[in-house]
């Protein structure tokens, strides 16, 4: 399995991912990335908070940006170089994120792909934003 090299890459390029978000995914991500933030895993402590519920860790919805990249645009093989990310809006139990990749310029010369990257919840609100760059795999 190889994702897209440079040469079958274009500008324009676009890949998605979508994932409902469940209490279980909240919990197994504090677990595994050690963020056991209140805001995150506490019901009473989160309804005394501006959100006034719990919330979905950002880096959460960073994942699914990382799933897009590694697994559809460039795909297998590519190697993540740098992320910028902006965080928008939280994301609730329940809310389906889609996260989206677009390839907005091919820097040749260095063999790698600058991409916009987006999340954008059930709404079509953006959640978070942002900009990767990728060396896409070799052919």
């Amino acid at each position: 399995m190889r994702g897209k090299t440079m040469a079958e890459l274009k500008v324009g390029d676009t890949a998605e991912f979508s994932k409902t978000v469940s209490e279980s995914d909240i919990y197994l991500f504090a677990g595994v990335s050690g963020d056991m933030n209140p805001a995150h895993i506490n019901e009473a402590y989160a309804n005394n908070t501006f959100f006034k519920t719990r919330i979905a860790h950002g880096m959460l919805s960073a994942g699914f940006i990382s799933a897009v990249l590694g697994m559809k645009l460039p795909g297998p093989g590519s190697i993540y170089i740098k992320q910028e990310l902006n965080f928008r809006a939280p994301v609730l139990i329940g809310d389906t994120v889609t996260a989206r990749a677009e390839v907005v310029e091919l820097i040749t010369e260095k063999k790698m792909a600058r991409i916009k990257t987006t999340c954008t919840n059930q709404e079509g609100k953006t959640v978070l934003d942002g900009e990767a760059l990728i060396m896409p795999p070799r052919g």
